[in-house]
C-alpha cells in the first residue's frame, strides 16, 4: 500500500513562511505527478497545487499563486510545499495525494497522506 506522509505543519503569524514535506513510499515515485491539497474547517477539500514527474512543470490555484512553491526530489521521494507570505485564510489542513492519470495539470489523485495542520495567526 502506498504510504504518503507529510510533515513540517505549525503556527505561524501571518506574513510567515513554513515548509511542507511529503515522503512516499510503496511506489516509484519519480511515475507519478504529485499534488497538494488543503481543507479548512466546515469546508471542502480544495486543490493547492501540482507538479509532474520530473518537476518541470507546476500548477497552482490562484489563491496561493506568487506566494507558495511546490517542489520534488525525486531521489528523496518527497514533494514539498514552500508557503510564503501566509494569510489567516491559508489556515488548514494540508495533505499531498499521488495523481492518477497522463492528464496535465492532473484531474484525479487516488492516494493521500493524512495531513498537516497549518495556522496562520492575524
Amino acid at each position: 500500500q502506498v504510504q504518503l506522509v507529510e510533515s513540517g505543519g505549525g503556527l505561524v503569524q501571518a506574513g510567515g513562511s513554513l515548509r511542507l514535506s511529503c515522503a512516499a513510499s510503496r511506489l516509484t515515485f519519480s511515475l507519478y505527478a504529485m499534488g497538494w491539497f488543503r481543507q479548512a474547517p466546515g469546508k471542502e477539500r480544495v486543490f493547492v497545487a501540482a507538479i509532474n514527474r520530473s518537476g518541470g512543470s507546476t500548477y497552482y490555484a490562484d489563491s496561493v499563486k506568487g506566494r507558495f512553491t511546490i517542489s520534488r526530489d525525486n531521489a528523496k521521494n518527497t514533494v514539498y510545499l514552500q508557503m510564503d507570505f501566509l494569510k489567516p485564510e491559508d489556515t488548514a489542513t494540508y495533505y499531498c495525494a499521488v495523481a492518477y492519470g497522463d492528464l496535465w495539470p492532473p484531474l484525479s489523485y487516488n492516494y493521500w497522506g493524512q495531513g498537516t495542520q497549518v495556522t496562520v495567526s492575524a
